[in-house]
């Protein structure tokens, strides 16, 4: 997915304020999901975030045109983990980890299976 840096997207320097990589790699998850034919709306219950780790390396400035990959790195019964990179060219500037888990009825639960399936040939289909 790309994204090209504005103005609304940068601090008082023309930087790339901290907080909206985190929605980049969001905006890029949703897109992998709807890419990858997965409708979160159609299950009962929902994803939500369970732990991120982010490293970031170089920073971003108006009018930059960032890419950002996303893929599936870890699938458990319970939950998964989708590892974002963002490049500016084919320099890395940065990366997020994030595992997410299912909630149904306010508690974490397993995967329905149709989800898991899905899940699982994204990851063989990338592998």
């Amino acid at each position: 997915m790309n994204i090209i840096i504005y103005y609304e997207d940068t601090d008082v320097t023309g930087i790339v304020y901290h907080a909206n990589y985190i929605k980049f790699c969001d905006r890029a998850r949703s897109e992998y999901f709807f890419k990858n034919k997965i409708d979160l709306e159609s299950f009962e219950g929902y994803l939500t975030i369970h732990s991120l780790n982010c490293r970031y390396i170089a920073p971003a400035k108006l009018g930059d045109n960032l890419n950002i990959i996303s893929k599936i790195i870890a699938l458990k019964k319970t939950s998964i983990e989708i590892e974002h990179l963002i490049y500016i060219n084919s320099e890395l500037i940065f990366k997020m980890d994030i595992k997410l888990i299912y909630v149904l009825n306010k508690k974490p639960y397993l995967f329905p299976i149709k989800m898991c399936n899905l899940f699982k040939l994204i990851l063989k289909d990338k592998k």
